[in-house]
């Protein structure tokens, strides 16, 4: 395998992965809130559901993203309406299957941040004459970012190893949804064991630097 070949599946993995938490940060953040600090009927069956994907096999989930996404189907008739072709075996396929399988990740980091805000805090806000949006923006995100933090620098690693799913909906083309997993299976397949050690500790350098990374910011926020 070329320096070339691993450097663009590299990137193309790492794209795949920024485009998926970027999908999921905001009703990933939205649920995490909801889980924290509401209560209501149903809590517990919509939470079930948003946690499947940490449960259920890669693959079974794969499936039912085939299914939504097929000819024929309405969520895919209307995708092929709207974009003009199918969202299968593209690299948007790719980034849902990666989105799908790493949102309760960040759903669950986000809830633990908002449990971990005091309450107090914002009620001395709103005591203050701060108007809830404030209140949410001045004082809950920020100390729920750590919480919130740790789940998309999960949920962007989870994408960065996602296979199951993606092998279903995605496909392996390169150079479109040829990610590190598909690529390391591959090569496998084809009984090249260098080229799969190698794609295998690109991977593991990319998940040690998000995680360290991660880490190193959450040292220094109560320092500052």
């Amino acid at each position: 395998m070329s320096a070339a070949d691993l450097t663009e599946i590299a990137f193309l993995s790492l794209r795949v992965s920024f485009a998926s938490t970027a999908l999921i940060l905001v009703p990933g953040v939205a649920l995490g809130w909801l889980f924290a600090r509401a209560r209501f009927r149903g809590r517990s069956i919509l939470r079930a559901v948003v946690l499947l994907p940490m449960v259920l096999p890669p693959v079974a989930i794969g499936l039912v993203l085939l299914v939504t996404f097929s000819h024929g189907s309405f969520v895919g008739d209307l995708v092929e309406r709207v974009f003009g072709a199918s969202l299968l075996l593209t690299f948007w396929a790719a980034v849902v299957a990666a989105a799908v399988m790493s949102f309760p990740l960040l759903v669950v980091g986000a809830q633990q941040g908002f449990e971990a805000v005091p309450r107090r805090l914002e009620h001395v806000a709103a005591t203050l004459g701060a108007r809830p949006a404030r209140i949410f923006a001045r004082v809950t995100l920020p100390l729920a970012a750590r919480g919130i933090l740790y789940g998309v620098v999960f949920a962007f690693v989870r994408g960065l190893g996602e296979f199951g799913a993606t092998a279903l909906v995605a496909g392996h083309v390169p150079g479109k949804t040829e990610t590190l997993s598909m690529a390391i299976y591959a090569r496998i397949e084809s009984f090249d064991d260098a080229g799969a050690l190698a794609l295998s500790a690109v991977a593991l350098v990319l998940a040690f630097s998000a995680t360290a990374l991660a880490e190193a910011f959450l040292r220094r926020r109560p320092e500052r």
